[in-house]
Order: structure tokens, then sequence, then C-alpha cells
């Protein structure tokens, strides 16, 4: 249960779990999905998912290879959803995959008060998982380490904004001198966006710091700027 006095927030989560067919296919192949939901039928979760790519023969590609995990129970084709708004790529497809419960995170989240807030991304071996919690930023951080320790995943806390946030236009006036550095070299490279433009490491080398303490330097002002502290 979400605290009394507890703020929504709008949080984006890069995720590695084990036994996922999802991660396989996407570090297998160019192409990538877009999870829309799970849902429980018979014992086995059945996900509906848009595969996407730059070309019809790499979608091809990608939904074979989908069949041909030893991870997928079976896989069926509804629609093409080329040209669709918000999915990525020339070409799309949409399946719906049926595959063991136990192997998909989607409940380790949804229990914990994460309920997305737009479709998965699978790409390259990772999931992009934007989630709307009605908790503190501290309490977000706590539940995301249970799922770790539950699941044995590697999560990364990409960001926290307020819900309504449309613009990021914070005033950053209560930031240190270096978190306002780290925190504005983030934006300005593209750290937030999805497909993310530059990675945690190499801002790290730009500013001669160690990746921990960039990420140390980037939770510190985002919760000064939601006003956790």
């Amino acid at each position: 249960m979400a605290r009394k006095g507890a703020q929504g927030v709008r949080v984006c989560l890069d995720i590695w779990h084990p036994d996922c067919w999802t991660l396989q296919v996407t570090a297998e192949t160019s192409g990538g999905l877009l999870g829309h939901g799970v849902h429980e039928i018979d014992g086995l979760a059945n996900g509906r998912f848009t595969a996407y790519a730059d070309t019809t023969e790499e979608v091809d590609e990608l939904v074979a290879a989908v069949r041909a995990s030893d991870l997928t129970e079976s896989v069926w084709e509804t629609d093409d959803h080329a040209g669709d708004a918000g999915v990525p790529g020339s070409a799309a497809r949409g399946i719906v995959v049926r595959y063991e419960l136990q192997n998909s995170i989607n409940d380790a989240l949804v229990s914990r008060g994460f309920i997305p807030d737009e479709p998965v991304r699978m790409q390259g071996g990772r999931e992009r998982w934007t989630v709307l919690v009605h908790e503190t930023r501290q309490t977000v951080h706590e539940r995301v380490e249970e799922i770790r320790e539950e699941r044995d995943a590697d999560i990364d806390v990409e960001l926290i904004t307020a819900p309504e946030d449309g613009g990021g236009m914070f005033r950053t006036d209560a930031l240190s001198e270096r978190q306002r550095e780290v925190y504005e070299l983030a934006r300005r490279r593209d750290y937030y966006t999805w497909p993310r433009e530059v990675s945690a490491a190499s801002l790290a080398a730009e500013l001669d710091i160690s990746k921990a303490t960039l990420l140390e330097h980037l939770r510190k002002a985002e919760s000064k700027l939601l006003g956790d502290d």
C-alpha cells in the first residue's frame, strides 16, 4: 500500500531478466518489440506484441526467431501495424505469444504498484518500461531492489519524474554545482530519450568520474527536482 502523502511518479526502467524470450530474440535480430499487455490464460502468459524493424524481411526474421525460441509455446499473427503512430521502423506486424508465466516479469512489477504508462519496448536484449506508481522516490528504489533479488534481474532506474511533467522543465536552483553539471549534460546528450543516445558509462568518461558516481549524482538531482529530499 502506498504511504499516506505519497505522490505519484513516472518511472523509466531498463530491465534484463533471465529466461525471457523477448530479450533472447531481440538480442539475436535487428528488430524490436512493443509489448501491449500480458494476461494469464490456462496457466500460461498470453502477451500481445508488435514486432517492428526497418524492412519486412527483418520483421520476418524476428517473428521466425520468436517461433523458434524454446521459451515460447505458440505464436499467432494478428495484423499489419506498418505506419501506425508510435511504432518505430518501416515494417511492423502484430503477434500474440504464449509462454510460461514464471518467465514474465510483468506480475513482479504490477504486484508492487508499477502500472505501465505506455507499451513496453524490447530491443537489443533489454526491456524498457515506463510506469506510473503512487509512491515516493525512496520507495520506488526499495521495490525495484526487491524485484532484482526475487527475479535475479538487472534493473536500472533511468528516470523518475512527476507524471504531469511534459518537457522536463524543472528549476535546478536546489542542485549543487556538480549535480547540475551532471544532470544538464545528461539532458543535452539525450540520456533520457528512447532509444537512449548515450550510455551512463560514456557520460561518466566525459566527466572523468566513475559510472557509479555519475548515477549517484543523477539520483540525488532527480530527488531534489521532485522535492523528495
